[in-house]
């Protein structure tokens, strides 16, 4: 059985079985959640260049920037997470 990724935009993927949150990123502590990651060295931005529309957490503690909403992203791993 090999890795499942799930595609976050942009020819940008993460490992599904890695992702533990998908949340907007408006509000006051996603906002401090990013620039701690970010002082931290634990940012990813896969935004390309366009507005944060995501923030993937991940369980090594990784925050995952991306510009396709949280919703879409979140059904695609649960497709992904419903297939045998």
């Amino acid at each position: 059985m090999g890795v499942k990724l799930v595609n976050i935009g942009f020819g940008n993927t993460v490992v599904a079985e890695r992702v533990v949150a998908v949340v907007t990123p408006n509000s006051s502590p996603m906002k401090r959640l990013r620039e701690e990651a970010r002082k931290n060295g634990r940012l990813v931005d896969a935004t390309c260049g366009r507005k944060t529309r995501a923030i993937i957490v991940t369980d090594s503690n990784h925050i995952v920037l991306s510009a396709v909403q949280a919703e879409t992203i979140a059904q695609r791993l649960a497709a992904i997470c419903n297939e045998k």
